[in-house]
C-alpha cells in the first residue's frame, strides 16, 4: 500500500477511533454463530476481516441480532466499494478493493489472485464476491454500488452479473479517465489510487434513495443503466429465463433487425414510475446487449398534462365522475407533445426525421399522453410505420354509446390514433377497440419482475420499510413473527383502498372464530410520481383506517414506496397471498410479478388479470364487492397448507416465457422486422409471441399456454 493511501486512510479512521474506546461489554460476542436453522442453512458470521473493521456498538449489538433472530430486519450500514486491477508477470493478478460511505473513506483491500487458469476458473470473480460477501456479515453492511474498471472486465466476465445477481450490488462499468496534463496518464497510477477514484465515481451515480440517478439526454432519449455503465447480465443470464423456442425466436428476428440496422424509437411521457416505464427500461437494456438500434424518447414535463391524461383514462374506465368535455383542457395536452417535438425530434437528428434524413424506421407510441404525436410522425414520413401501444383499460360499452362523455371522450382519442398503422392493446382490453378492426390489431405480453434475494438483503430492505413506516407513524411489518396479506394499491382512488379494507375485516371476522394468529394486512404501491392525487388519496384512506377500522389499526400498513421496486419485490415475495382489486392499467405488471414469486393471487375479473389467473389453478377470482367469497379464499389460504402448496406451485411454475424480458423482446423485434419489411402488415389481433414463433417455426404446442 502506497503513502498516498496510507495518508488517505488515516484520515477517514482518526475520527472513528473514539468508537473503539468503553465498548468492552461488546468485546466477547461470538462473530462465528450460525443463523437459526429454521430459516435454512446459512453461513455462519464472519470475522471482521479487516484491522479497521467499524467496531461501535450499534454494529456489534447488529451483529447479535443477526445471530439470534436471523436477518429479517437488520439497520445495515449502505456503502460502495471501488475495483481495480493489475496484471503482473508471473500471471497472477494483483487486485485493490476500497471501501466508501457516502463521504468517507471506510477500508481498503488489495492481495494477489490467480484467474483463468488452464480449468477456466475464474478466481478474479470468486474472491470478491467471498470477500463482499464476508465484509457485509462481518461489519453489518450492504453494498450499494461498485466501481469497476473497465480493464478488470477483460480477465473476469462474469464479475459485474454476479455482483448484480448474488448480491444485489449495481456493478458500474467505469472508463478509464482522458489522459490530460491535468489528470496525468490512468495507467500510470498505482492501483489502490485507481480503487480509489471508482468507489468515489460509482457514489455520485446514486441519489440519496440509493436509486440509481434517472438521465435523460439530448433528444430526450432515456440513458437507461447509467448511460449502459451498469452491467448488471448477459446475455447467457436471460438466456435461462425462457424457453429454448423463445430464445431461438427472438435471436432470428434481432439478428435480422441488426443486420439491416432497422431503427425503432419508442416514446412515453415519464421515464420513472408505473410499470411502463419499468418495462421500456428492461428492454433497452436488454436490446443493448443484442446491438440493436432501439432508442426510448420522452418529454420535457409541463405542469397540468398529468392531470389531463388520468381524467381521460378515468372516463374511458367509467370510473370519472359525471362532467362535460369542456372542462378537460385537451389542447394543453396536445400543445405540450408539438412542442417537444419540434423542439427535439423533428430537428435534425431527430428520431422524428424520415428515415432517409436519419430517423427512426418504426416508430413507436406509448398511450394516452403522447397520441399527438402520431399525425406529425406521419406526416414527417407517410409510408413509415406508426405503432400504438395502448396501456388503459377502455369500456367498449360506454364509449359505443352516442351522446355519452365517454363516446366524445374517444372521438378525441380516434382523431389521433387513427392514423396508426397497428393497435397493440394490453391484454384487458375486451374485444376489438372501436375504429381499428381485427386486422389492426395486435397484443403483447408485458414483464416486471425481479430475481430473488438473499435473506441478508431481504433484511435490509425490510428495515428500510419499517423506517419508513416509523418516520409516517404507520404500523411497522411484523413479519416473519406474522404472516401477511399483501393487498397491490395503485392509490388512483380512495374506493380501492376503502374496499380493500371491508374485505380484511370480513376476513378478520370469519376467522376469529378459527385458532390462527391473524395476520397482517399490507397496502402498498409505487403510485406514479407525477400524480398530484396520490398524497391526499393516502391521507384519506389513513382517516378512514384510524376513524373506520380503529380496532386493526395495529393489523394494517398502509404505505407509497416510491422509487424502489426493490422493496415491492420483497413485499411480495415475503407475503402468504397477494390481493389485488386495481383495475390500473400498470397493476398488472405487480400481478405477474406475485405469480413469479409464487403466491396466490386472488382479484377481480378486470384490469387483464382473467388472462394471467385461472380461477382455483394459480389463484382465484371474485367478483368485485363479493367480500365474503373473498374472505373464504382467505382462510383457505391461511389454513389449509396443502392448498396453499398447490396454488404457490401452480403460480410459479405456469407462467409462460412471454411473460419474459426475452418474450417481450422477441415480440418488438418481430413487428420492426415485418413492418420495416411491409408497412401494411396485419396482425389479425393475435399475440404477437405467438404470431413469432409460429413465422419461426418454433409454434407453441397445446400444453404451453
Amino acid at each position: 500500500m502506497n503513502a498516498y493511501f496510507k495518508t488517505r486512510q488515516a484520515a477517514c479512521f482518526d475520527r472513528q477511533t473514539q468508537l473503539h474506546q468503553g465498548l468492552s461489554s461488546c468485546d466477547n460476542l461470538n462473530y462465528n454463530l450460525a443463523f437459526p436453522t429454521k430459516y435454512g442453512t446459512c453461513e455462519p458470521m464472519a470475522q471482521l476481516l479487516l484491522p479497521h473493521s467499524l467496531h461501535s456498538l450499534h454494529m456489534r449489538r447488529g451483529a447479535f441480532i443477526a445471530q439470534t433472530d436471523c436477518p429479517c430486519h437488520l439497520a445495515l450500514t449502505k456503502l460502495y466499494c471501488g475495483i481495480s486491477a493489475v496484471s503482473k508477470d508471473d500471471g497472477t493478478f494483483r487486485v485493490a478493493l476500497a471501501i466508501y460511505d457516502t463521504l468517507y473513506l471506510r477500508d481498503f483491500h488489495d492481495t494477489d489472485v490467480v484467474i483463468n487458469d488452464e480449468t477456466g476458473f475464474d478466481g478474479l470473480s470468486d474472491h470478491l464476491i467471498d470477500y463482499l460477501k464476508s465484509y457485509e456479515r462481518g461489519n453489518m453492511a450492504k453494498f450499494i454500488g461498485c466501481g469497476i474498471s473497465s480493464s478488470v472486465l477483460d480477465h473476469s466476465g462474469l464479475l459485474c452479473s454476479r455482483l448484480w445477481l448474488e448480491l444485489d450490488i449495481v456493478p458500474i462499468v467505469i472508463p478509464a479517465p482522458a489522459e490530460t496534463s491535468h489528470n496525468g496518464h490512468w495507467m500510470e497510477k498505482p492501483i489502490d489510487e485507481q480503487a480509489d477514484s471508482m468507489a468515489r465515481k460509482s457514489i455520485m451515480c446514486f441519489g440519496p434513495s440509493t436509486i440509481p440517478r434517472l438521465q435523460v439526454g439530448w433528444h430526450g432519449v432515456v440513458q437507461v443503466s447509467l448511460s449502459g455503465m451498469a452491467h448488471m447480465a448477459r446475455l447467457k443470464d436471460y438466456e435461462g429465463i425462457c424457453s429454448r423456442e423463445m430464445w431461438e425466436t427472438m435471436k432470428l428476428y434481432s439478428d435480422r433487425m441488426r443486420e439491416r440496422n432497422i431503427k425503432m424509437a419508442f416514446f412515453s411521457a415519464s421515464p420513472q414510475g408505473g410499470g411502463v416505464p419499468i418495462e421500456r427500461h428492461a428492454l433497452i437494456r436488454f436490446s443493448s446487449l443484442l446491438g440493436l438500434a432501439i432508442t426510448w424518447q420522452v418529454p420535457k414535463p409541463r405542469r397540468g398534462v398529468f392531470g389531463v391524461t388520468k381524467t381521460i383514462k378515468n372516463i374511458l374506465r367509467g370510473i370519472e365522475p359525471n362532467q362535460g368535455m369542456e372542462s378537460l383542457d385537451i389542447t394543453l395536452l396536445i400543445d405540450w407533445v408539438t412542442e417537444n417535438a419540434e423542439r427535439y425530434w423533428l430537428v435534425e437528428g431527430g428520431p422524428l426525421q424520415s428515415p432517409e434524413e436519419g430517423g427512426a424506421d418504426i416508430v413507436v407510441i406509448d398511450d394516452l399522453e403522447m397520441i399527438g404525436l402520431i399525425p406529425l410522425a406521419k406526416a414527417a414520413a407517410p409510408d413509415r410505420p406508426v405503432l400504438y401501444c395502448s396501456h388503459s383499460e377502455m369500456r367498449n360499452d360506454l364509449i359505443a354509446r352516442t351522446g355519452t362523455l365517454e363516446n366524445a371522450v374517444w372521438d378525441f382519442v380516434w382523431d389521433h390514433t387513427k392514423h396508426a398503422d397497428a393497435f397493440l392493446p394490453h391484454l384487458s382490453h375486451p374485444g376489438v377497440s372501436p375504429g381499428f378492426g381485427a386486422a389492426r390489431e395486435g397484443r403483447i405480453f408485458v414483464t416486471n419482475f425481479r430475481l430473488g434475494l438473499s435473506m441478508w438483503d431481504m433484511g435490509f430492505y425490510t428495515h428500510w420499510y419499517n423506517s419508513q413506516c416509523y418516520k409516517f407513524h404507520m404500523t411497522e411489518l411484523r413479519w416473519p413473527s406474522r404472516k401477511f396479506i399483501f393487498a397491490i394499491a395503485s392509490f388512483e382512488s380512495a374506493e380501492e383502498l376503502s374496499m380493500i379494507f371491508s374485505y380484511y375485516e370480513e376476513f378478520r371476522c370469519l376467522i376469529s372464530e378459527r385458532n390462527v394468529n391473524p395476520p397482517q394486512l399490507v397496502i402498498c404501491g409505487n403510485g406514479s410520481a407525477d400524480d398530484p392525487d396520490r398524497k391526499l388519496i393516502y391521507e384519506d384512506a389513513r382517516r378512514e383506517l384510524e376513524n373506520d377500522y380503529r380496532r386493526f389499526q395495529r393489523d394494517i400498513s398502509v404505505m407509497i414506496l416510491g422509487e424502489s421496486d426493490q422493496v415491492l419485490n420483497v413485499l411480495v415475495r415475503n407475503s402468504h397471498v397477494v390481493l389485488h382489486l386495481s383495475s390500473s392499467e400498470d397493476d398488472k405488471f405487480k400481478v405477474a410479478q406475485a405469480l413469479h414469486a409464487g403466491r396466490p393471487v386472488i382479484t377481480s375479473p378486470f384490469g387483464g388479470n382473467s388472462v394471467q389467473i385461472k380461477d382455483g389453478v394459480n389463484g382465484f377470482i371474485v367478483q368485485p364487492g363479493d367480500k365474503k367469497a373473498a374472505a373464504e379464499h382467505l382462510i383457505n389460504l391461511f389454513t389449509d397448507r396443502r392448498l396453499h402448496e398447490r396454488i404457490s406451485a401452480a403460480a410459479r411454475t405456469g407462467m409462460g416465457d412471454e411473460l419474459t424480458t426475452v418474450g417481450n423482446a422477441a415480440a418488438w423485434c418481430f413487428l420492426g422486422y415485418q413492418f420495416a419489411a411491409n408497412p401494411t402488415f396485419n396482425c389479425n389481433g393475435r399475440l404477437v409471441t405467438s404470431l413469432a414463433r409460429d413465422e419461426a417455426g418454433k409454434s407453441y404446442l397445446s400444453n404451453d399456454h
